[in-house]
């Protein structure tokens, strides 16, 4: 026990430690119907923490829920992400620290392998959209007077819209990265607007040795999700977020949105919105 024990201490004497995103877990979850109580409990009282928030390197965490009206908002109607469009009531978004992803990727997998042994995986469930993604870029309405995007997931932000856009190539994405970076996402951050930033990731294939129930991520080379923190509910304040497909597809002819999806938060330890899902 005294030489395991020695190893943590060996560990974090060495390698990145910087308060900064390097990657993200996004992860949209349908629970399958009849299950959405058990679902929500087993990820409350247990898969919140034990799958995720113990484990080193992931240093934020935060869930979201659309509500069939919110579901209901959702675009465009045919989706590449979400079959129905709808699919999907469960977000959940994680933080991992910069330079530390394979690390965290190594204990993840160990660790969901003894989740699944021991019986604490909830099997009624479908991941709609999940995996792991590079942080690439992120624009703030306040500039220097508002918070990070490290603080995102601790804010009491009252939304959340998650975008999805796909593109014909990997140079296509980068010229719309760069678009939104530099005019797109900033013209959108208008002063007195709803949200208060928009962190943007590209999609990283999941290991080989991932848990078979995760399907394989898809537009690896060519995707790009976008995270816009609210600071209203998104029931208030959707004209401010439609048209953004046609926004990209203006500004890069091929890019094509394949999903808008709005979220409100979860309360914590709590059945707050389950009866609300269908």
């Amino acid at each position: 026990m005294t030489d395991d024990l020695s190893q943590y201490a060996e560990l974090a004497s060495r390698g990145p430690y910087g308060v900064a995103i390097g990657s993200a877990l996004i992860t949209m979850v349908e629970p399958h119907p009849g299950h959405e109580y058990g679902y929500n409990r087993w990820y409350e009282d247990d898969h919140f923490y034990a799958g995720a928030m113990a484990m080193p390197w992931m240093f934020a965490g935060r869930r979201w829920v659309a509500t069939r009206d919110l579901q209901l908002l959702r675009y465009p109607e045919k989706s590449a992400v979400a079959e129905p469009v709808t699919a999907g009531c469960y977000l959940s978004v994680y933080w991992i620290t910069e330079g530390r992803h394979d690390e965290h990727m190594r204990w993840t997998i160990g660790i969901n392998r003894r989740l699944n042994r021991d019986g604490r995986v909830y099997r009624d469930r479908t991941h709609v959209f999940t995996s792991f993604q590079q942080h690439a870029g992120v624009a703030y309405r306040d500039g220097a007077a508002g918070p990070r995007d490290i603080h995102a997931l601790d804010q009491p932000y009252q939304g959340l819209v998650l975008e999805v856009v796909d593109c014909e190539s990997a140079e296509q994405r980068d010229q719309l990265l760069d678009w939104l970076l530099e005019r797109g996402l900033p013209g959108r951050l208008r002063t007195g607007g709803p949200a208060a930033m928009c962190v943007v990731f590209r999609p990283l294939p999941l290991p080989v040795d991932k848990m078979s129930y995760v399907k394989s991520v898809d537009g690896t080379d060519t995707r790009l999700t976008l995270l816009w923190f609210l600071q209203e509910d998104p029931r208030t304040c959707w004209s401010a977020f439609t048209g953004l497909d046609a926004d990209v597809a203006a500004a890069v002819p091929g890019a094509r949105v394949e999903l808008v999806a709005p979220f409100v938060p979860t309360l914590p330890g709590t059945d707050l919105y389950v009866d609300q899902l269908r």
